[in-house]
């Protein structure tokens, strides 16, 4: 069976983007059960609860929901469990240092399949305030106009 290559997007959290600041990034692998593995092929999952902690020197995924396996059996994994995240102990020793600054967390932003393994890409956040997520709509609203208009004229 030939090896799977590339990037293939199994969930993305588009809010988070709209929640945080986005400080930095970092590809993650996880560890997985063999149906949860199965039921990611299968495009299944969603990080919209997910959130990463730090637990005693180790990067844990929570509550990021992949669904039970159908053709599982008794072997089948439950939906929101605990995972480990395989990260570098450098990096974990850098981010541990940001993380101790007030208003920083981390989070999911996509779960990916890179050469056929599952691999989740995590990002040190800051909170964004309501104002801050009001200007970026407003902002991004106003740019979708001007594209609009210069299209419009191009068009003419």
């Amino acid at each position: 069976m030939p090896r799977e290559t590339g990037r293939k997007v199994i969930a993305s959290n588009r809010k988070a983007r709209h929640d945080y600041h986005i400080d930095d990034t970092l590809e993650a692998g996880v560890v997985l059960m063999g149906t949860e593995v199965k039921a990611l092929r299968m495009g299944r999952a969603s990080l919209v609860d997910g959130f990463i902690q730090l637990d005693r020197g180790e990067l844990w995924l929570e509550h990021v929901h992949i669904p039970e396996y159908v053709q599982g059996t008794w072997t089948n994994h439950s939906p929101r469990r605990r995972r480990k995240l395989l990260v570098h102990r450098h990096e974990i020793d850098k981010w541990a240092g940001k993380l101790r600054e007030s208003g920083r967390t981390i989070v999911p932003l996509q779960l990916y399949f890179s050469d056929g393994r599952v691999k989740v890409e995590i990002a040190l956040a800051r909170g964004k305030k309501e104002y801050d997520k009001r200007h970026a709509l407003r902002e991004r609203q106003d740019n979708r106009e001007a594209e609009r208009a210069m299209s419009l004229r191009q068009n003419r």
